[in-house]
């Protein structure tokens, strides 16, 4: 039993006529007629009453009639579906987010790829770290990922989405927090809360580098992994931080976003790997250069 086979009962069945049933079918009523039979002797039963005037269902025919619409229906969809996956708008992408942009970048895409592409299942992972999302790309756990400019990998290839200031994130009752601005050498001497040392985040290196270039080097240093337990530790008072311009979306009390006087920038860029690509991946890739571009 062909689909093409049960598309002819069905028109048939609907029409009642075998000459109106291959008309709307676009073929020859005898090429109608043999493809019926064929299926009657292959399933061992007469699907039609047939007389010179008029053509009925059988009993049989009537019963295979809700089978019949049910599978050309599955396979309508089906068809459906492969055009989707084809041009990107169904499918699985797994997408992860460096802290930093996982309060701004994160929502927007969500609501995005929802309105845009509701036929891909998204799944989104926020607050790793640089160093994990590039394993996690390669590894095929992630298929993009929002993350600091990390040094180029084999396997993977990036693309830039935004630059950004760096500000200074002070606690609320700190002598510096009413200023519009603040020189960054104003905080020598204050314990810096920050993200993980060396390979485990791109951000630790950005910080100290911008101290550095400020005349000292932090000391104590606080490490912590997660962006907003960072400045949840500020508003307590363990320090003061460095954080991205971005990261002021995430409005705690306690806390206060200073802009530093001499402007340190960092880059926002989003990664995945250099072959096999589905186009579903392209799709979403394209939806979050767009929401952070605008």
């Amino acid at each position: 039993m062909e689909l093409r086979q049960l598309r002819y009962f069905l028109a048939l069945a609907e029409e009642c006529h075998f000459g109106r049933a291959a008309a709307r079918l676009h073929v020859a009523q005898p090429a109608l007629s043999q493809q019926i039979k064929q299926l009657e002797r292959e399933l061992g039963v007469s699907l039609f009453h047939r007389s010179t005037r008029r053509v009925e269902p059988t009993e049989a025919g009537r019963h295979l009639t809700d089978y019949a619409r049910s599978l050309v229906a599955e396979e309508e969809r089906a068809r459906a579906h492969m055009r989707e996956l084809a041009t990107g708008r169904a499918g699985r992408v797994c997408v992860g987010f460096i802290g930093t942009a996982t309060y701004d970048v994160l929502p927007r895409v969500a609501r995005t790829v929802r309105a845009k592409l509701p036929g891909v299942t998204l799944e989104l992972r926020g607050e790793i770290l640089t160093p994990r999302l590039v394993e996690g790309l390669l590894a095929g756990v992630f298929d993009l990922a929002v993350l600091r400019g990390a040094a180029p990998r084999e396997g993977v290839r990036v693309s830039p989405l935004r630059s950004e200031p760096l500000v200074a994130v002070l606690p609320s009752h700190h002598r510096l927090a009413g200023r519009t601005s603040v020189p960054l050498a104003d905080l020598a001497g204050e314990p810096f809360v920050i993200h993980p040392s060396r390979s485990r985040s791109s951000m630790y290196d950005r910080v100290l580098s911008a101290c550095r270039r400020a005349g000292f080097r932090p000391d104590p240093l606080l490490e912590v992994g997660e962006t907003a337990t960072l400045v949840v530790l500020v508003a307590a008072g363990h320090g003061v931080a460095l954080v991205p311009q971005s990261v002021r979306s995430l409005s705690l009390d306690g806390v206060t976003y200073v802009p530093l006087a001499d402007p340190e920038t960092v880059e926002l860029v989003l990664a995945r790997r250099t072959h096999r690509v589905p186009a579903a991946v392209e799709q979403v890739a394209s939806v979050i250069e767009d929401c952070v571009r605008d």
